[in-house]
């Protein structure tokens, strides 16, 4: 794909040193300085006669630039590595998935400097002035994670003691990933560009949409809870669906508004649209990593919601081996990780089908409860984290896998599926 978006470098060569923009400022304690240093992930290429820059940006797919991102990569074209002779910046991203590129800056050095102050340095001064924790997948790295104030310690909240392997993130879509075919949650785990084919499926487009809906009308709540009043262009912005799905999804809001959780949410909850949970499992040193469809308050106990789309009217059985979610959010409301834990909660799945609705209701502190979202959760890790080899398990769903372009043990239809190369 990088070839085909760069079918000949015209004249530029790859740098051997990547840019890098160096400040140096005030430690802050009269004591010294401390050099700033910013980079851009990037292929840094310039001509023989050090006029011209071009840095080439990689991302799976094409997507708008924000204008502190121009402005920032223009600025490391710029002034990295700083040389005099240059006169021209240009900053292009590349797709991985199908070879397009967009060009998000070109003009003189002069006109990106003028570019990174005016939307640039104000938004690096914000980042360097913050005092905010904001814990996600880069604690599994971070040197001051043991000590961070924000980050929950949760001391065998997936049910296994195993401190022997690397430190990683886990979450429920890594289980399910793993356990479908380890190769194909390795790759995914590795960010690789998914088929849109599939990973874009009507179907599992329309969830989405859904649930982008949902969760844009719960984060604007006004104390009025969702109503079966759905408008004809309810779908949002930059979501694609046919005509069928539209209709279906639209059917699917207006059942919600049966069980919707704002009915009951206090006047002053703390209503979370799929927030970002992160906790520290130290028993297995992995970081766990949450996003419940809603997260609020009833009585001042936690309430973890999930929302589940399905073109089926069949009941769940059991749902907590279904949706592995469930069975982490049983875990956490029990272990009372969550901010300001009071007593009670629950986790509820709320399941939309054209039939109608079901709202399905887990007591954490159940014992039998207890049991078996902890089973659940240790058949989930297990495998995963005593895996080393992750190889593929080829079969009928290659057919249907997002990233088997990539995989060694897929064959082009018509071709037998065969072992790594």
């Amino acid at each position: 794909m990088y070839q085909e978006a760069f079918p000949t470098d015209l004249g530029l060569r790859l740098t051997r040193q990547p840019w890098v923009y160096r400040h140096h400022g005030s430690s802050g304690d009269g004591w010294g300085t401390v050099e700033y240093r910013i980079t851009a992930w990037g292929l840094c290429f310039e001509s023989a006669d050090g006029r011209l820059r071009e840095l080439r940006l990689p991302v799976n797919r094409l997507r708008k630039r924000s204008a502190v991102e121009c402005a920032v990569a223009a600025l490391v074209a710029a002034e990295g590595n700083r040389d005099l002779r240059l006169e021209w910046v240009r900053v292009v991203q590349f797709a991985l998935s199908d070879g397009r590129t967009d060009t998000i800056f070109d003009g003189t050095r002069d006109e990106a400097l003028a570019l990174y102050r005016a939307d640039g340095a104000p938004a690096v001064r914000a980042l360097l002035d913050s005092q905010e924790y904001r814990p996600g997948t880069a604690c599994t790295s971070c040197a001051v994670a043991p000590v961070c104030p924000v980050l929950p310690r949760a001391e065998g909240i997936l049910g296994i003691a195993d401190r022997s392997r690397p430190r990683r993130s886990w979450s429920s879509t890594t289980g399910r990933g793993h356990r479908g075919c380890p190769a194909r949650g390795y790759l995914r785990g590795l960010r690789l560009p998914a088929d849109d084919t599939v990973e874009r499926g009507a179907a599992v487009e329309r969830g989405r949409a859904v649930h982008a809906f949902l969760a844009e009308r719960h984060g604007q709540w006004s104390g009025t809870p969702c109503t079966p009043e759905i408008p004809a262009n309810w779908v949002p912005e930059g979501y694609r669906l046919p005509d069928e799905e539209r209709q279906l999804g639209a059917e699917l809001l207006r059942h919600h508004a049966e069980v919707c959780p704002l009915r009951t949410a206090e006047p002053r909850s703390d209503i979370q649209t799929e927030p970002r949970l992160v906790f520290d499992d130290t028993a297995a040193d992995l970081l766990v990593v949450a996003e419940p469809d809603l997260l609020y308050r009833e009585a001042g106990s936690w309430i973890w919601r999930e929302t589940k789309t399905s073109v089926s009217d069949r009941p769940r059985r059991n749902i907590l081996a279904t949706y592995p979610q469930l069975a982490l959010g049983v875990r956490v409301i029990a272990g009372g990780v969550l901010p300001r834990p009071q007593a009670g909660g629950r986790v509820e799945l709320e399941l939309l089908h054209p039939g109608g609705v079901d709202l399905r209701i887990l007591d954490p502190f159940a014992p039998e409860t207890q049991a078996a979202a902890e089973a659940v959760l240790r058949e989930q890790v297990s495998g995963w984290h005593a895996e080393t080899l992750f190889e593929a398990v080829p079969g009928a769903e290659c057919a249907t896998c997002e990233v088997a372009r990539w995989c060694s043990a897929w064959r082009p239809q018509g071709h037998e599926a065969g072992t790594s190369r």
